[in-house]
Formats: C-alpha cells, sequence, structure tokens
C-alpha cells in the first residue's frame, strides 16, 4: 500500500507541474508571442515562404476574446492588454484577415493570418503616386525600394507583362477609378476622428462604418442614411492601419480590400527563427534568427 501511495503521490505531482508548465506556455502565447509559418511569396524579399516567424505581441498588447464565438463566426468583443510601445510606418504586423465571407462585411476569421508592412498609420492621409507609398508629412520609404522599382519596371514593360496582374484597387468603384498604380488620397481613421459623409466617403468608409455600428450605410442621392438616421459626417470608434506586402505585384492587401481594424492585429513580427526551403525541405541556415526589418 505504502508503494502505492508512493507512486500516486509522485503522479500526482507530475500532473500538478505539468498543469502549471501548461499554464505559463497559455499565458505567453496569450500575452507575450506567437510564431507562424509562412506559406507564400507575398513578403519577399523580406519574408520568404517557408519562414517561420516570431511575432512580438508586448508592442500594443495581447488579446483576449472569447475564441469558441469566433470560431463560430459570431461578432466577438476584443479586449487588449496594455502594450509597451505602439506601431510605427514600416513594422512588419501578423493579423486576422478582416473579411472572411465577403469582401463588403469586416468580420474576424481565425483560419486565416495574415502578414504584411504598416504603410499608413490611425490618423495618416496614404496615397500611391506612379507606384510609389506616399504619407502626408512623413519622409521615409514605405516598403523595400526595390519593391517599388520592380512593379514601377513590370508596370511600364507592356501589357503582355502585367495581364495577370489586378490593377483596379479599393473600393472597385470605377466613380473613384482608383488602382494599386494611383490611389488615394486617403484619410486613414483614428479613434474620435470625423469625416463628412459625402458621397464619395460613404463608398470609402462603408464597411467600417457598418462593422462599427452594426448598422446598414446606405447613399440615397447625395445624402447618407446610416440605418434609419440621416447622418451629415461620422466619428470613428476605432483606430486603423493601411498594410501591404513587399511583393507588390501579388500581395492581397489594402489596396484591394481596405482599412485594417486594430483589433484584429496579433502583434509585431521581430524575427525569422526558423526557415526550410518548401522545395527541397532543406533548413535555410543563413535565415536563422534573421531579424525582420
Amino acid at each position: 500500500m505504502l508503494k502505492i501511495r508512493k507512486v500516486l503521490d509522485r503522479l500526482l505531482s507530475v500532473c500538478f507541474w505539468l498543469c502549471i508548465l501548461l499554464l505559463v506556455w497559455l499565458t505567453l502565447l496569450v500575452t507575450s508571442f506567437a510564431s507562424f509559418r509562412i506559406p507564400s511569396d507575398s513578403m519577399e524579399p523580406s519574408i520568404l515562404p517557408g519562414d517561420n516567424i516570431l511575432v512580438n505581441k508586448w508592442v500594443i498588447g495581447g488579446r483576449i476574446f472569447n475564441i469558441w464565438k469566433a470560431v463560430e463566426g459570431k461578432d466577438v468583443n476584443i479586449f487588449r492588454l496594455p502594450g509597451f510601445g505602439k506601431i510605427k510606418h514600416n513594422d512588419v504586423l501578423v493579423f486576422n484577415f478582416p473579411y472572411p465571407a465577403s469582401w463588403d462585411s469586416i468580420g474576424i476569421n481565425l483560419h486565416t493570418y495574415y502578414v504584411k508592412r504598416c504603410v499608413a498609420l490611425p490618423g495618416d492621409s496614404f496615397e500611391i503616386k506612379d507606384s510609389r507609398y506616399m504619407v502626408k508629412g512623413y519622409n521615409g520609404t514605405l516598403g523595400p525600394e526595390e519593391s517599388e522599382y520592380r512593379m514601377k519596371q513590370i508596370l511600364s514593360s507592356g501589357k503582355e507583362q502585367i495581364n495577370d496582374v489586378i490593377m483596379n484597387s479599393f473600393p472597385l468603384d470605377d466613380s473613384i477609378g482608383w488602382t494599386i498604380e494611383n490611389f488615394g488620397p486617403l484619410f486613414i481613421p483614428s479613434e474620435g476622428s470625423t469625416v463628412k459623409m459625402t458621397p464619395t466617403n460613404c463608398k470609402l468608409y462603408r464597411n467600417v462604418i457598418e462593422w462599427e455600428q452594426k448598422k446598414k450605410l446606405v447613399l440615397k442621392g447625395n445624402s447618407v442614411m446610416l440605418g434609419d438616421s440621416l447622418i451629415s459626417e461620422y466619428m470613428f470608434c476605432k483606430n486603423y492601419y493601411f498594410v501591404a506586402g513587399d511583393n507588390r505585384i501579388n500581395s492581397q492587401d489594402s489596396r484591394y480590400w481596405g482599412l485594417l481594424p486594430e483589433e484584429f492585429i496579433v502583434g509585431k513580427t521581430t524575427l525569422i527563427w526558423k526557415s526550410v526551403d518548401p522545395n527541397t525541405g532543406k533548413i535555410r541556415w543563413d535565415r536563422l534568427f534573421k531579424k525582420i526589418r
């Protein structure tokens, strides 16, 4: 009996410490870091297919929400823990793709994560001129210069070279006529900022306003109706970002689907902790622990 009791005590002790370790691991996953494997080339040359990246959640804080409701496709309230920094221009972010059902309805998608570069922050005025990303008042370069140069080369090389490139961009409206080559200017909403509800702004901000208010935004002539109310301006409740892939020719990003809500951001990428060539299965040793810039 004494031997059985000792074995049971030892098993209970092992189970206890395993539970503690699991709790610590889950806490770290929620509050501190996450790891993702990159399947596509949308962030080349900065990040390659087969790279495994580490994501820092401490910059803006980890998220707490009802995972089960989110998995079922229901609206969830997302609470963010205090962060120790701010997202900056050119930070590379991992986020939940904000259009799980269709490109006119925002919702969190726990099955699909994207990695893109932040090219515009809340409160920015963003524009693309001849393939160059520009933010009013910001003098730095947004994204790798070689990607901008390559895109300009392809777009100027003739129709045969661009047949597979989708040129029409958000909000996919002929009356606005924006393309991935010439786009904007577009004001990126910040919490508490306001815009006048003109017919153009109705088209530009319909998705985010309907997501915030859970009401339909309808344009009737030159008037804008939010639910049953006529509105002349709108104050935003959330912060939004504009993100783009470094591989500008082959990246499904904000140029096509619009604004990224802050709640959907997982965190900022920091480094590549492992890299395996998807074609050969061999480890790319030169990419291990490489910082993502």
